[in-house]
């Protein structure tokens, strides 16, 4: 690689033991990706971790600047990490300290949780704790490079902001953080962010449901290629967009899509495919939706235990919705509700009174975690139900949970009825 006078300088260890670290590591990235230069980031999102094998390291060596080292520099030798020099996010953390009981965590994860955010306020990771930064103003703009972990996410960034960034890891962010520097590669590079394959939409594609089952579809179909969808007719708004992202990056490892006269860059058809013929072009009808429909809806009893909302995490405006089909109602005694969202969207929702309607009706609003990821859900659940195709596709299998997907007022009604009656 081809390293300029200040990086040659971190690496020589000019500017500290930790960014030397860093910076060897990702002179090892980058070579191995065959890139040939350092790009500047501006904007990283990672965090620390919750695996039970970083929990046991941090257990036995009762330092968090060596669970860094080993976890996130690849270093066996414990360094003293400074204050991170990117601007850096942590995503979702263990359970939500407020409600942790609640969500039947554990004592060891909570003090996790808590550990995790006391360090990471120490080195400047700032802890919005969400996997969806964007809807708390962390907000890359067009054409700025970042390194981001979390594969919504990187969808999001990539398609619907125009930003840039490749799907990270621990390692790749922790260093990146320190030096603001990652291979320049994949889709850093323009060429790499034309569209290779395209998907032409048949039916009509307008509710947050829809967005689901189209992203779910399309990513199932293209893997970790970039497509383009054709035929969409009105703007979708950042939700729709935000469930998009979220399924296509969950049957698929889509990085980044485009849909022609909608998203940034891709104002044209032509444009999305850099001028060229798509390799394979997939059609998206009625019987494709269907299919993607019973895929997801893995629920064996119409007696639905569990409702959960927010993920990728909520909106304002979606709790806003989930009020709106709530007030004045109560959640069945079978049932339970639980909304994930950042806890900057908590705030809001208590000024604005959200929260006490939907504990009201008996349902929760929750911080800093989701349900898939940390495993926390009520005892005794064996139904679940969704308006995320993402967590419609996951939760089974990590949870063992049978899920049904479908929008949120069906998830609403389910609820408060304790029963589904979602259809397409």
């Amino acid at each position: 690689m081809k390293l300029t006078k200040e990086e040659l300088e971190i690496l020589d260890g000019s500017q500290g033991n930790a960014k030397q670290r860093a910076m060897e590591l990702l002179v090892k990235y980058g070579e191995a990706l065959g890139a040939e230069k350092f790009v500047e980031v501006t904007n990283v999102t990672g965090g620390i971790g919750g695996s039970p094998q970083i929990r046991n390291f941090a257990d036995q060596v009762g330092d968090m600047d060596a669970v860094f080292s080993e976890f996130k520099l690849n270093s066996n030798e414990r360094v003293e990490i400074p204050r991170l020099e990117a601007f850096s996010t942590a995503l979702t953390n263990t359970m939500d300290p407020l409600c942790w009981k609640i969500q039947n965590a554990t004592e060891s994860a909570y003090k996790w949780g808590v550990k995790c955010e006391d360090y990471s306020k120490t080195i400047d990771m700032h802890c919005a704790f969400t996997c969806a930064p964007y809807v708390v103003g962390i907000m890359p703009v067009f054409g700025e490079h970042c390194a981001w972990m979390e594969s919504s996410a990187i969808s999001f960034c990539n398609s619907v902001i125009g930003g840039r960034t490749n799907t990270e890891g621990l390692e790749s962010t922790g260093a990146a953080a320190l030096v603001k520097r990652i291979p320049y590669w994949g889709l850093h590079i323009k060429e790499n962010r034309y569209a290779t394959h395209q998907i032409d939409v048949k039916i009509e594609v307008d509710s947050n449901k829809d967005w689901g089952l189209l992203g779910y579809y399309f990513g199932k179909m293209v893997q970790e290629k970039v497509p383009v969808i054709n035929g969409i007719g009105s703007q979708p708004n950042l939700i729709k967009l935000k469930h998009c992202c979220a399924a296509a990056a969950s049957s698929g490892g889509v990085e980044m899509y485009h849909i022609a006269g909608k998203t940034p860059e891709a104002k044209t058809l032509e444009e999305a495919l850099g001028n060229k013929k798509p390799l394979e072009v997939f059609p998206y009808g009625e019987k494709e939706r269907k299919e993607i429909y019973e895929h997801l809806n893995s629920g064996n009893s119409e007696d639905v235990d569990f409702v959960v909302l927010g993920c990728p995490h909520g909106t304002l405006e979606e709790i806003w919705q989930v009020v709106r089909f709530l007030d004045g109602r109560k959640i069945n005694g079978n049932s339970a509700l639980w909304i994930f969202v950042p806890r900057a969207i908590k705030d809001m929702a208590d000024r604005q009174g959200y929260t006490e309607i939907i504990e009201k009706a008996g349902g929760h609003i929750m911080a800093d975690t989701c349900p898939a990821m940390a495993k926390v859900f009520p005892k005794g659940t064996k139904t679940a139900a969704t308006n995320s195709a993402k967590q419609a596709h996951y939760f089974p299998s990590l949870t063992g949970i049978g899920t049904f997907y479908g929008s949120t007022k069906e998830c609403i009604e389910a609820a408060v009825s304790g029963k589904w009656r979602g259809e397409l």
